[in-house]
């Protein structure tokens, strides 16, 4: 199984799963008073309320007529909205994670793992947060 992130945005999220043979799309959307995730344009799970949704969902996609078999996966999403990122137009959401039985599938933001190493050193540390090159580039000549 294998899976991508298609979009990132402030209320929707799409992620193409792709499992032998068959490709699936999996969605994401906020609405004013409920989030529902759907799998192929049907609604799976669905969270109510103006506070304190599901940010967690688990969902079985495949199985036969009785029940059986079909892929795991568990979809969690951090709603906890950051800053307004200039570089993409809008706000996006912190973190998005898609995980299967055999390990981790897609993982985005707050999320990623790498998100959360420590950088080493005052410049690795500048240029994660800000993006900037702290100090001199060796290879570049004077003007």
């Amino acid at each position: 199984m294998h899976a991508e992130l298609v979009r990132v945005a402030l209320h929707e999220v799409d992620i193409k799963i792709v499992a032998g043979a068959r490709m699936h799309v999996l969605q994401w959307r906020h609405n004013l008073l409920w989030d529902e995730v759907l799998l192929d344009g049907k609604r799976q799970a669905s969270s109510h309320g103006l506070f304190n949704r599901e940010k967690v969902y688990g969902l079985v996609f495949g199985r036969d007529a009785d029940g059986r078999g079909g892929d795991q996966v568990m979809l969690i999403l951090d709603p906890g909205y950051g800053a307004y990122d200039y570089t993409h137009n809008g706000q996006k959401l912190k973190g998005v994670r898609l995980e299967s039985v055999e390990g981790t599938l897609v993982s985005y933001g707050s999320l990623d793992p790498k998100a959360l190493e420590k950088p080493a050193t005052f410049a690795d540390w500048m240029k994660k947060s800000m993006g900037m090159d702290w100090g001199a580039d060796p290879t570049r000549r004077p003007n």
